[in-house]
């Protein structure tokens, strides 16, 4: 009896472990899109970040800027804040912006922020432990022109298993020696999620 007892554990044990598998993993393109919550995601940052750098390209500044100075603007970008109602990746966005801006050609780009302060830093060691023919020199950064700034909000309507999701981003280019805004715009993406119930 308890060897049938045994035998009989032992048969729904394996039964039960032959049923789990493991996650499936496939392999995809990194440009691929691929929405499963219907949130914010890695293909919204970059096709917002793409839109809005040729929006800012084309607009009559530039070409204004170079007739006036002779050359291309500088532009920084600062805060990108999230006003949105889930957890963005400003940083994310900000970076995909950057991106943009250097593989334009179309104006210089220098570093804010963190990067800024990580290469100060450097500078300043390099005047007591680099050869005095190697230390960068202080005090020789390319003084920016513009900023771009922005702001990402979120809008969200749901009911019965079904919510739709308007993301807002502003854009703003500003001068940094006058405060006037030279170029404004805004993209928007709406999401429509439904939930499909189970079938018991």
């Amino acid at each position: 009896m308890k060897l049938r007892i045994l035998l009989l554990i032992t048969t729904v044990v394996l039964l039960i472990g032959g049923c789990a598998t493991g996650p499936t993993v496939t392999r995809t393109a990194a440009d691929e899109v691929i929405d499963l919550s219907g949130r914010w995601n890695d293909t919204d940052s970059r096709l917002t970040a793409e839109t809005m750098v040729t929006s800012m390209l084309s607009g009559g500044w530039l070409e204004r800027f170079i007739s006036d100075e002779g050359r291309e603007p500088v532009v920084i970008v600062g805060s990108i804040r999230n006003r949105s109602s889930e957890h963005i990746d400003a940083e994310t966005f900000i970076k995909d912006i950057e991106r943009e801006l250097v593989n334009s050609g179309r104006v210089i780009f220098v570093a804010g922020g963190e990067a800024r302060d990580e290469v100060r830093d450097e500078r300043e060691d390099q005047q007591s432990n680099a050869t005095q023919a190697t230390a960068a020199a202080l005090a020789a950064e390319t003084g920016a022109d513009f900023m771009m700034q922005g702001v990402i909000t979120s809008q969200t309507d749901a009911i019965e298993g079904k919510r739709a999701t308007l993301y807002k981003v502003d854009m703003e280019l500003i001068g940094l020696e006058n405060n006037q805004k030279v170029w404004i715009d805004t993209k928007e993406i709406k999401k429509l999620v439904e939930q499909k119930k189970a079938n018991w």
